[in-house]
């Protein structure tokens, strides 16, 4: 009575843990689940923002003048007598020789500097779940640490010109000319016999403004410059469980081969990632660890750092079929995960050393 009460308080508290994580209620004997946590999507967008303002330039057209002629009296008429003659005597008659005028001078537009901050990246935060190494329960779930992680955003600043004043002008005034000339009047009338003398004149020439100064306007267009940000497009964090084959769970082995030396494929290992690994990424949403090592021959630090090169080329072509980076994770391991014996000073033969250069992957939770 006491085990199968027991049993039954097993049974309970497993069904609510179920529920509570969203696992499946009836799942198929020798399935394995992992929980898949769909990740933030992004895109791109354009912004145009201007970087130099549109402003006016003027520049001056000058006055222009003409030359008129005109007829004045430079001698009065007069009466002339036989006896005694007029007398006369010369004074100055002032005239305006030339008018006076406005001319027009350009005050440049002036300018400043500023900026304008933009986020070209959003802030982002999401839960990530990293399971504990050396976990001694049977039950990995029981060794899943949940953090929180948060990014901040990343800004950019970006320089204008901005128009602090425009473009003017001052007037300026040019002062009129004058010029004299003689004149003879009359100082003592004759006397006696009146004779007429009749008037004298002379053509004269002075300036007058034909056309007044003005002003000639040029718009100038302004300047832009296009940036390009990061915006969120869809926000993750919805959890899901993936049905996968139960020995995709541990490392799988490719039989991907490189050139010596070298972390590029070759097309043949193109296609087996093609055959093997993208229908399972395709199939469904679940993460993919790809786990690349050496043999033990060369530099342990030369080794590391080429078996990571090889591990970010499997995810780089991945990448390229259609799968998004984040349900991909690149580990190198150098030499520091043997399968054998053979590790440094060990006299191993070449087929040997071939089962430790090796590219796994396994199925992880995301």
């Amino acid at each position: 009575m006491k085990q199968k009460l027991l049993l039954g308080v097993f049974a309970i508290f497993g069904i609510t843990l179920v529920q509570a994580q969203g696992l499946p209620t009836n799942p198929e004997p020798g399935k394995c689940y992992v929980k898949c946590i769909t990740k933030d999507e992004f895109k791109e967008v354009e912004e145009t923002l201007q970087t130099y303002p549109a402003y006016t330039k003027l520049s001056v057209v000058p006055a222009t003048y003409k030359t008129v002629e005109e007829t004045v009296l430079v001698k009065e008429a007069t009466k002339k007598f036989v006896y005694v003659p007029a007398t006369y005597e010369t004074v100055d008659v002032a005239y305006l020789k030339k008018e006076s005028r406005n001319d027009l001078r350009v005050v440049p537009a002036s300018f400043g500097r500023d900026s304008r901050t933009f986020e070209i990246y959003p802030k982002t935060s999401g839960w990530e779940y990293k399971v504990l190494e050396d976990c001694p329960s049977v039950n990995k779930e029981d060794c899943v640490a949940a953090c929180f992680v948060e990014y901040p955003e990343q800004k950019m600043d970006v320089p204008y010109t901005t128009l602090a004043t425009d473009a003017s002008t001052n007037s300026i005034p040019v002062p009129e000319q004058n010029a004299s000339y003689k004149k003879r009047v009359i100082k003592t009338p004759a006397r006696m016999d009146e004779i007429e003398i009749p008037a004298e004149y002379a053509t004269i020439k002075r300036q007058v403004i034909d056309v007044p100064a003005s002003t000639r306007t040029e718009t100038v267009p302004a300047k832009y410059t296009t940036v390009t940000r990061t915006v969120l497009d869809k926000k993750g964090g919805i959890t899901t469980w993936e049905e996968v084959e139960c020995e995709l769970l541990n490392p799988n082995v490719l039989p991907v081969f490189y050139e010596l030396a070298s972390a590029r494929l070759t097309s043949a290992s193109k296609k087996v990632i093609d055959d093997t690994l993208l229908p399972i990424l395709k199939d469904s949403n679940v993460s993919v660890e790809i786990m690349s090592h050496t043999d033990s021959r060369g530099n342990d630090n030369y080794n590391m750092s080429l078996s990571q090169q090889r591990a970010n080329s499997v995810v780089n072509y991945l990448v390229s079929r259609g799968i998004s980076r984040s349900r991909l994770r690149a580990r190198g391991f150098g030499e520091s995960r043997l399968t054998n014996r053979c590790a440094n000073d060990v006299e191993c033969s070449e087929s040997m050393h071939q089962r430790n250069r090796r590219t796994e992957f396994r199925v992880i939770n995301n």
